[in-house]
């Protein structure tokens, strides 16, 4: 995978010398938010330093909440979140620009036989109508709900499209995308949800009605279960000259392919 990001980066890097993209020569670059985005921000991170010699790109994964609220602040340049922001969020001075678009995964333990639930069963399993996964054509085990902490993009976005919002059960609630992924690899009765860009070996993907999270699947929107990957800015303060050259680098036709490489699809 490295490698592939890699031939990647260095093809992205040759396209902008041949466009002839300016270069900024010093300066910071300071994001803050999404735990899920961490593998998109960080690939376009690397490249955008080393496209531009004397940059310093720095990321903190605190949360979608989190960093929402460090822009508003001014602790960051650029804040990240997972789902879209709220009316409130947009009247107090922010403005939304979708980078890309993520599927949440419905995540099972390896050993777990179900293989595919529908909408309609998650609900009911996260609301606790449905507490053991022989109802769902498991084993006879008690289900163990896995989730994210209050505030988070992820949990934001699992809850409103499944209707579960403020009514799970949650048996742990986490604060970041890989500790659910953690935790549901090494509890063989655990379900959970997380970015599909960071779903790693250790756990089971679930079909949602039958349909396969993949990026075809959540770029025709056949996949119902999937969230924007926002980047979030001050409506009436202009960004710094790096930043800005930041912003105009992953949201242009030149990151599409790196945006791709970690497993989301590009929203242009």
């Amino acid at each position: 995978m490295k490698k592939i990001l890699t031939l990647m980066l260095v093809a992205a890097l040759a396209l902008c010398a041949l466009a002839g993209c300016s270069e900024a020569k010093s300066g910071t670059v300071a994001t803050d938010g999404s735990t899920s985005m961490e593998e998109v921000i960080s690939v376009l991170g690397e490249a955008f330093m080393a496209q531009n010699d004397g940059v310093t790109f720095t990321y903190n994964p605190t949360g979608s909440g989190s960093g929402i609220t460090a822009v508003q602040e001014g602790r960051c340049d650029i804040g990240l979140s997972s789902r879209s922001l709220k009316d409130e969020e947009k009247a107090a001075g922010l403005t939304e620009t979708v980078l890309a678009y993520d599927g949440i995964a419905i995540i099972v333990n390896p050993a777990n036989p179900v293989n595919d639930l529908t909408i309609e069963q998650i609900a009911a399993i996260f609301t606790g109508e449905i507490t053991n996964w022989n109802e769902v054509g498991g084993n006879d085990a008690p289900i163990v709900l896995i989730g994210r902490e209050a505030g988070s993009g992820t949990r934001d976005g699992f809850e409103s499209i499944t209707g579960t919002n403020d009514a799970c059960a949650y048996r742990q609630e986490l604060t970041s995308t890989g500790d659910v992924i953690t935790t549901v690899s090494s509890n063989a009765d655990a379900i959970g949800y997380a970015s599909l860009a960071s779903v790693k070996e250790s756990v089971k993907t679930l079909a949602v009605d039958g349909v396969t999270p993949d990026e075809t699947t959540v770029k025709d929107g056949s996949y119902v279960v999937q969230r924007p990957f926002v980047l979030v800015t001050k409506s009436d303060t202009a960004l710094s000259e790096t930043a800005q050259k930041f912003y105009d680098f992953a949201t242009s036709s030149d990151a599409v392919e790196l945006i791709a490489g970690a497993g989301v699809v590009a929203a242009q």
